[in-house]
């Protein structure tokens, strides 16, 4: 059972899955389903024996192209719908003990493709008024699957992040006649100590507003909107920032960095969104090698985060662990 619920106090929607406290809980590797499928092993979901990345729709999906009717009537106050819309899993690589930042970069821009593929075809559709592509990385991000792999999401409307980013974006151009991310992205080069990685076409910086110790936010230099928007080399030197990023992230304490990685990009609704700028988003929950930053009182019940570092210290301390990537190769970030 899923249905999407209204919450007025927020003017919000929330997700009722029931049917996701079910899902696959960190299966030994020998059942990973995630993994080929060996001739005569345990069938997976992916009935073939090898696989460069796979796609297929998420077993256990908070939404569906057909949901189901909602368990419970709403009301004025408490309106209810369908849970329409579509969940996809994108497995990055066979090698079950890999990570995305391990793969060459090669492999991350394949992955970058088929992003864009995910982002045309689910955006075409007809419930799909935003496509979110993630990844949940780690255990300490609640992760039930040890596999390298990452998710899509495709909502019936524009999620309240994203909204809110969008209203900033529309107010700041109606103000000044200029892009929101543009503006960041120029303030961030002109003053240099928050920049950890750059090439031709992006840069990756920990935000002088940033919300998390080692939080990075990766601008395309250009003005786009959107994954679809970009050339083939600005594809490939997104997958070579990428890299940069979570192999430096690897390095910082010698051991497999978590993280939720998310892209933002203009919705798929058929509106304008001239003013708003695609860029990826790093949510590390580390705050040191074994702290945590965990989401408390301030973050959770009034919204105002508490970061205790500077941008300015841990950019130069993870900048520091930035090497070259290198093309061709099987270079391996930890």
């Amino acid at each position: 059972m899923s249905e999407l619920r209204w919450n007025p106090l927020l003017g919000e929607w929330v997700a009722t899955a029931t049917h996701r406290q079910g899902r696959t809980f960190l299966p030994p590797a020998d059942f990973c389903p995630l993994c080929p499928t060996k001739p005569g092993g345990f069938p997976t979901e992916v009935p073939e024996a090898g696989y460069d990345i796979v796609v297929f729709e998420n077993r256990f999906p908070s939404l569906r192209p057909a949901p189901p009717a909602p368990a419970i009537e709403g009301s004025e106050l408490y309106p209810v719908r369908p849970a329409g819309g579509q969940c996809e899993v994108i497995v990055y690589t066979p090698r079950h003990d890999s990570t995305l930042a391990a793969e060459p970069v090669e492999q991350i821009y394949k992955l970058v493709r088929v992003w864009v593929d995910r982002f045309r075809e689910l955006g075409a559709q007809p419930y799909a008024d935003y496509v979110f592509i993630f990844e949940n990385k780690g255990e300490a991000i609640g992760v039930t699957l040890h596999h390298p792999h990452g998710q899509v999401y495709a909502y019936p409307f524009v999620p309240p992040r994203v909204a809110r980013e969008l209203a900033e974006s529309l107010a700041h151009r109606e103000r000044t006649g200029r892009c929101l991310v543009c503006d960041i992205v120029g303030e961030e080069r002109d003053d240099g100590r928050r920049v950890v990685a750059e090439n031709e076409s992006f840069v990756a910086v920990i935000p002088f507003f940033a919300r998390y110790p080692y939080e990075v936010h990766v601008y395309p230099l250009r003005h786009r909107q959107a994954l679809t928007d970009m050339t083939d080399g600005e594809l490939r030197d997104l997958a070579s920032v990428l890299k940069a990023v979570i192999s430096a992230f690897d390095r910082l304490f010698d051991i497999s960095f978590p993280y939720m990685m998310v892209l933002h990009q203009r919705p798929t609704d058929g509106g304008s969104y001239e003013h708003y700028h695609f860029h990826v988003e790093f949510y590390p929950p580390l705050r040191t090698q074994a702290k945590l930053k965990f989401l408390a009182g301030s973050e959770m019940g009034a919204g105002m985060f508490i970061n205790d570092t500077l941008a300015e210290e841990k950019a130069a301390e993870l900048r520091s662990k930035v090497e070259p990537v290198v093309w061709g190769e099987r270079s391996v970030g930890a």
